[in-house]
């Protein structure tokens, strides 16, 4: 009787909001803005982009996959969170958190697959420049962005049917929004959950080597561009940006995943929301930030568009 009770858990609880009841209205207002600026900066970075046929290299397109990653993640948790501030119930149902802890790790992982891609892109474009045109041409460049989304996309999709089959015995989710590993942990001790652990180091294993990847591709840029002047202004133009964003991406993901499985329980819950949201917010601000202001070309295009939508003052003077 104990198991249909359980079987029937279709709704769960989110207590990462519990303690901040006092401060909705100053949190909604802020996760708003900063909601409405992750839109703005990444549309604006992503129209420059497909609108201008002269940023249309592969850095750039890259770059614009990066910040369509940042919109697809970010949408996937602020639009819910906002409406948890708005609620005195802070409730998701099972399939919806099913969805969002898909939505959640499939943007970290493909954002890590995208900044590999990058990774290796930087490394043709200053160690073999002769033979950039041949292995960055359009078919391939397609072919990697195409499965820098399949493969995470694949993992997660497997991950959520595993755990879709298992029996709950727990509602409450210690978090702001779901995560897989976290559903798993509310499952009842007769869940087999070996299947769910197999595709999760599996998972890890495959980043791991993206990051072996990346780490590879940098000992190279680095030893081809100490001995020339034109490598290295490349290498701060293009591969300095490329890899801010990379280690504020990982250390902010890492830092969580570490939290989540080794953290104390005794910690503030505002400061468990901090560490929970920190990548949701700074990795899909920042990447726009950075590339636009450090890459020169991307940062000529925006200014011009700026100034071609400028209101002509002295027009306006003239007619007063």
């Amino acid at each position: 009787m104990i198991m249909d009770n359980v079987s029937l858990i279709t709704v769960l609880s989110l207590s990462g909001l519990n303690e901040v009841t006092n401060y909705r209205v100053v949190l909604f207002t802020s996760t708003l803005l900063c909601y409405c600026l992750i839109l703005t900066i990444n549309c604006a970075l992503i129209l420059t982009i497909v609108l201008d046929k002269s940023l249309h290299e592969p850095m750039y397109i890259l770059l614009c996959c990066l910040c369509i990653n940042g919109i697809y993640g970010t949408t996937g948790f602020y639009p819910k969170f906002l409406l948890d501030l708005l609620s005195s119930s802070h409730v998701i149902s099972y399939n919806g958190c099913l969805v969002q802890a898909f939505v959640m790790f499939s943007f970290a992982c493909s954002d890590l697959s995208i900044l590999s891609v990058m990774s290796y892109d930087r490394y043709l474009a200053i160690c073999r420049p002769l033979r950039y045109n041949r292995y960055m041409n359009k078919h391939r460049l397609s072919l990697l962005i195409f499965f820098s989304w399949l493969i995470p996309f694949s993992f997660l999709a497997v991950c959520i049917i595993l755990t879709s089959r298992l029996t709950l015995c727990s509602a409450k989710i210690q978090r702001l929004y779901c995560v897989n590993w976290v559903i798993v942990l509310l499952a009842c001790p007769s869940n087999n959950t070996t299947p769910n652990s197999i595709v999760v180091y599996l998972t890890i294993l495959v980043y791991v080597l993206h990051g072996l990847l990346i780490v590879w591709s940098y000992m190279y840029l680095v030893r081809t561009c100490r001995g020339s002047m034109e490598n290295r202004k490349k290498f701060m133009q293009t591969c300095v940006p490329h890899l801010t964003c990379m280690l504020i991406f990982l250390s902010t993901i890492v830092f969580d995943i570490m939290y989540m499985h080794f953290g104390s329980k005794n910690i503030a819950q505002s400061l468990k929301n901090f560490i929970a949201i920190v990548f949701l917010f700074i990795s899909p601000i920042m990447n726009p930030v950075i590339y636009g202001f450090k890459l020169t070309k991307v940062r000529n295009k925006i200014i011009g568009l700026i100034k071609m939508y400028k209101p002509d003052l002295r027009l306006k003077t003239n007619l007063t």
